[in-house]
């Protein structure tokens, strides 16, 4: 009698508290605890907090309705707390034998029993697909506990997949589920051209849109235009009409710089000290119309420099840092945003931080940014954003896992420990790897401050830093550090296959210096034939993202597959015999900026990719006219040219190239002219390559003149309308 009597006193005192300094919930394997609620708004938090704490402990603890609880049972309480200091506050604090874990809303009560796993159970949760989740037969907390927090960033977005595609996962790390929460679905950027259509004014109303030199053209509206106003103010309506429970609408210039310049909006921006000038004058008449609404606008571009006028109270400015150099932090090395920051925080207290954290041309190249995320966070948290969006790739992109754990964690204590948060995914994604790539982190990081004058572009390509932190030399050192990560993991295929997916930017990297062959340790062709190197590296390159579902090489749309084709269509044109390699080639009508303007680069074996940053010669607005020296007269009956095309950076392909020949340098006859297969549409392929091939019966000649002919200007239904086209061209081939 007397033993079960003991037994029964430990039952009862199960759970309570084990000491003065500590609260046990579980412990050995067992708990007398429930989990309360006082209504169904906190069933889902109740519901995770008894997964979790099963999960950790073997334990499962019921869920009941506080109206049916027994007052004497030890309890956590998992409760909406209007009394927190915000609504989006989160609380975890012990009262007695009981555990309190509150948010001020619904939403921040599951963000608050989320942070009570992390921090009391040791929860993580790194991707959607891998978590870690400590198993302990006693959960016990050292008291005190009294964590009251409020987030000061309250609308916090990682532009990731991984958040948009499992709502769970995104709640975990607690940010945003989609891109635009609030937002009219049709309106949430660049919507000028939604308000007034092209199609269905400019013919008729041209006045309505821009004046560019003596042209209108419906690149943006004329902010200045009565009738402009009343159409977007109707339109708004129409909107707000169609989605009642949206909040927000965007009235935001198109994704273009070339605004109206008439003389009634130069007036407004001369006075105003910028073009925000006429486009807040604009945004603020439409939000007077709306008063329980809020009207989104841009400060990007060409509106990025705060004007004189206030926005109205529901004028919601977001401020976007797209020039900004990403090697370091926006403070050091982009100090006019940050100015700029400063100025939009004198006018207003409604910001949203539009920012940016990955190499739109090159989702898969390495990107050494990681250590620009903190102080770029708290830079904007310093400044009074409580708002801020940070558009990742959405798809795919190097380190893409990690880059969006860290965000996350940074938007929502913009001042944790970064490296502890990188060490602990390592460990956790990546296990027996995480040493060897935690190494290739911090290399390729440190090369890269190592060399202060390069500019990290997020329209970059990885050509560019093969004098920096993608030269020869380091790329085999982190080939060396991949190799080590994958034998460390190599009995475990699914964390192999993470390392193999994290491995793809080097692989990369290492392909795209191949084809650039500025180092005889990366070539295409050994002794004539395709590079075994080249080729084993490009299979793993392509079975690696197809393992890990990567389908995107950019944001313009140009996919792996697409990507894989090129390279083996490059593969035989460095393979095929060349009458035209090392040729002298002269110029007859000027290149610009790009290639060193060295006309050289369309004989130098160096073979173009999706990029025009390496290995292209541009010519803007131009035909591009050149004559190839082969030295001596030879025979030939093939000649072909490669032209890229890049839609929304104004590179389209030419009309045709002539190809003629001559063996004095003066007297020239025609031998064909190719017309483009892809002229220029709405339609077209914002990213692509194309070659113009000529074949003829076979000729003699040492002198060769290409003439490609330019569109010469964007046509009018194109963002940048009327202004120059770009023609990109490489590695004219004779044979």
């Amino acid at each position: 009698m007397k033993k079960l009597l003991l037994i029964l006193l430990a039952v009862a005192t199960l759970g309570a508290c084990t000491s003065k300094n500590e609260l046990a919930i579980i412990k050995n394997g067992r708990s007398n605890y429930e989990i309360r609620i006082k209504n169904q708004d906190c069933q889902q938090a109740a519901e995770q907090l008894q997964h979790y704490l099963e999960k950790a402990s073997s334990v499962k603890l019921p869920i009941v309705m506080e109206s049916d609880a027994a007052p004497s049972s030890p309890a956590i309480l998992v409760y909406t707390n209007t009394g927190l200091p915000q609504a989006h506050s989160i609380s975890i604090q012990t009262e007695g034998k009981n555990l309190l874990i509150s948010g001020g809303d619904a939403q921040s009560t599951g963000y608050a029993v989320y942070e009570f796993l992390e921090q009391y159970v040791g929860c993580r949760w790194f991707s959607p697909s891998v978590e870690q989740v400590p198993s302990s037969s006693t959960i016990s907390l050292a008291l005190p506990v009294n964590l009251v927090y409020t987030p000061e960033i309250t609308t916090r977005t990682v532009h990731s997949r991984l958040f948009y595609e499992d709502h769970a996962f995104a709640d975990h790390q607690k940010v945003t589920t989609e891109a635009f929460p609030s937002y009219v679905p049709e309106g949430r950027v660049h919507t000028f051209h939604r308000f007034v259509p092209e199609l269905s004014f400019y013919d008729k109303h041209p006045e309505y849109y821009a004046l560019r030199g003596k042209k209108r053209l419906p690149t943006q509206l004329c902010l200045t235009n009565q009738e402009v106003l009343k159409i977007v103010i109707d339109s708004v309506q129409v909107w707000f009409d169609r989605y009642p429970d949206a909040q927000v609408i965007s009235v935001s210039q198109n994704d273009n710089t070339q605004h109206c310049q008439c003389e009634n909006c130069q007036k407004i921006d001369e006075e105003e000290g910028s073009p925000s000038g006429s486009m807040i004058r604009f945004v603020n008449a439409v939000a007077q119309a709306f008063p329980d609404k809020t009207i989104s606008t841009l400060a990007y571009q060409y509106t990025r420099k705060p004007c004189k006028t206030k926005p109205l109270d529901n004028v919601l400015v977001t401020l976007c840092s797209i020039e900004c150099d990403r090697s370091a932090p926006i403070e050091e090395k982009c100090s006019d945003f940050a100015e700029d920051l400063i100025g939009w925080k004198q006018l207003t207290d409604h910001i949203r931080i539009w920012d940016y954290t990955t190499q739109f041309t090159n989702f898969l190249a390495p990107f050494p940014n990681m250590n620009t995320l903190q102080p770029n966070i708290q830079f904007f948290r310093d400044n009074h954003a409580t708002w801020i969006f940070e558009q990742h790739s959405h798809n795919p992109s190097e380190l893409f896992e990690l880059r969006s754990y860290v965000t996350a964690k940074l938007l929502w204590n913009p001042d944790q420990d970064v490296e502890a948060i990188i060490n602990e995914f390592m460990q956790g994604y990546y296990e027996e790897a995480g040493p060897a790539i935690k190494k290739y982190i911090d290399l390729v990081h440190a090369s890269l401050e190592s060399d202060p004058d390069f500019f990290l572009y997020l329209y970059g390509d990885p050509a560019q830093a093969f004098n920096s932190f993608l030269s020869p030399e380091l790329l085999k050192q982190y080939n060396a550090f991949f190799d080590e990560a994958e034998a460390a993991v190599g009995d475990k295929p699914a964390v192999l296959q993470r390392v193999r997916t994290a491995r793809i930017s080097t692989d990369y990297a290492q392909l795209e210096m191949a084809r650039n062959g500025m180092s005889p340790d990366y070539q295409l062709l050994a002794n004539g034939i395709i590079s075994p190197d080249v080729q084993t590296r490009l299979n793993r390159f392509a079975s690696s993202c197809e393992q890990a579902q990567i389908s995107l090489m950019n944001e313009m749309g140009y996919t792996v597959d697409e990507y894989l084709s090129a390279f083996e269509q490059t593969l035989e044109r460095a393979a095929q015999p060349n009458l035209a390699r090392g040729a002298k080639v002269k110029l007859l009508t000027q290149p610009k900026k790009y290639a060193d303007e060295n006309p050289q680069v369309l004989t130098d074996g160096a073979l173009g990719g999706s990029n025009f940053f390496a290995n292209w010669l541009g010519f803007e607005g131009n035909d591009m006219e050149v004559v190839i020296d082969l030295g001596e007269a030879k025979s030939f009956s093939n000649i072909s040219v490669g032209f890229l095309q890049v839609t929304n950076h104004i590179v389209f392909f030419p009309k045709s190239v002539t190809f003629s020949a001559s063996n004095d340098n003066n007297n020239f006859r025609k031998l064909q002219t190719v017309s483009t297969q892809k002229p220029i549409s709405k339609d077209s392929k914002r990213n692509d390559l194309e070659y113009f091939k000529a074949s003829f019966p076979e000729t003699q000649a040492r002198y060769l003149k290409l003439v490609a002919k330019n569109v010469s200007k964007a046509p009018v239904w194109h963002n940048a309308a009327g202004l120059p086209v770009w023609i990109f061209a490489d590695e004219v081939i004779v044979n």
